[in-house]
């Protein structure tokens, strides 16, 4: 990866994992680019400026009230030639303000002021992560285009287990390349990625769906954006967010979908099918609201299947690379996942058992297996996000063993 000439602000907040943020700063510079470093007060109690400064090269932005760091630094300044502006960790109380626009420090006040993207990389106790308070304000800065990194399951310094410890410096390095195209394992692709509930009409008021929530899929398109490619997203996600896409389609219905999915199958280099899709859909819905008078102690509801999208984009010829999801209930998943992988005629399958509490539906965690043809393999616990990515590093291997057989 090469970031030569490239200006990075680092905010460092204060937390436990502020001494990543030191070997953050340290791969930036050592891809060339150019690292101005803001800390907040707090973030001082865990690693001193002077680590910053010897590090970047660098004065370091401590105090916005100190009359010879803003002559030499500037927070206004700082935030004009940012290339990106990156904060790790972000702990809660600095997601907290920087959602709201709360500006009172270095840190908070240059985010403000900037206009290139903003990378986060949250960093807390996992009660802190899954609190309401910080989900809303997680959603309210990716609304605004911020790309939130992490955070990773695992071992917290307070002794807790869960997601909220911070991505690695190199994964976080790998996000700021993919955003400023400094690197990409797909770049020049294009990815369209199907995620979300398939809502089936009943009435005009009643519909049919499944507890799908589209953060697997919407994890997914948000790597694949980082990584490079274009990315076609197609959501019938209600209750997230969608990430920042190339081309943004919603849908609500399986017909819908398997429209919007089928229409482009010349046009990508991959498909992530990982929308919930209904398997059949009401024969005849009614116009209007149906009283529960006239229907009666028991209500029949006929029903018809609806396409197989994977099946069916599994059967064009040619294709492009194709990645199916299942929700299973089965302790033998990968050979579950196996056999629809080879019924289905796709290249991948994930599969995950939705019957656990951290692997299955309206969860930012997920345990699969993953089936291609080299064989299934059994990941371990870990956020979607993170998920997101191992997914796509498969993908653009398998592209790029597909470009060196055809070449």
């Amino acid at each position: 990866m090469t970031l030569h000439g490239r200006q990075i602000v680092l905010g460092v907040g204060g937390g436990i994992a502020a001494y990543k943020a030191a070997e953050l700063c340290r791969l930036l510079v050592r891809a060339g680019a150019q690292v101005s470093v803001a800390m907040t007060a707090a973030a001082q109690h865990f690693v001193g400026s002077a680590t910053f400064a010897a590090l970047s090269g660098q004065p370091v932005a401590t105090d916005l009230f100190d009359a010879r760091q803003e002559q030499e630094i500037g927070h206004i300044r700082l935030a004009e030639h940012a290339d990106a502006f990156v904060v790790a960790p972000a702990t809660a109380n600095l997601i907290a303000r920087l959602a709201n626009g709360i500006a009172d420090d270095f840190v908070t006040t240059a985010a403000l002021a900037s206009v290139c993207p903003l990378l986060i990389a949250p960093a807390m106790n996992p009660r802190m992560w899954s609190h309401p308070a910080t989900q809303q304000n997680i959603a309210r800065l990716q609304q605004r285009g911020c790309l939130v990194i992490g955070p990773e399951v695992g071992e917290m310094a307070c002794g807790h287990h869960g997601a909220g410890r911070m991505t690695e410096p190199e994964g976080i390095l790998s996000a700021i390349g993919g955003v400023l195209g400094a690197s990409g394992t797909l770049r020049g692709r294009t990815l369209l990625v199907s995620a979300g509930p398939t809502r089936e009409a009943v009435d005009s008021v009643r519909y049919l769906t499944n507890r799908s929530t589209g953060k697997m899929g919407h994890a997914v398109a948000a790597a694949a954006k980082r990584a490079g490619a274009q990315v076609v997203l197609i959501t019938s996600a209600q209750a997230v967010e969608p990430p920042l896409v190339d081309q943004l389609v919603r849908v609500d219905s399986a017909a819908e979908m398997a429209e919007a999915v089928l229409s482009r199958v010349a046009d990508v280099d991959a498909m992530v099918l990982a929308a919930a899709v209904a398997d059949f859909r009401i024969k005849a819905p009614h116009i209007g609201k149906l009283k529960k008078a006239s229907l009666g102690e028991t209500w029949q509801l006929k029903l018809e299947r609806t396409v197989d999208i994977l099946a069916t984009v599994a059967g064009r010829s040619p294709r492009p690379y194709l990645v199916g999801f299942a929700a299973e209930i089965d302790q033998e998943l990968a050979q579950v996942a196996e056999r629809k992988r080879q019924d289905k005629g796709c290249d991948m399958i994930v599969a995950n058992d939705v019957s656990q509490d951290d692997a299955g539906f309206g969860v930012d965690t997920n345990r699969v297996v993953i089936c291609q043809e080299s064989g299934c393999d059994a990941l371990p616990l870990m956020t979607k996000e993170r998920l997101g990515e191992e997914i796509v590093a498969r993908i653009a291997a398998a592209l790029e063993r597909r470009d060196e057989r055809i070449a």
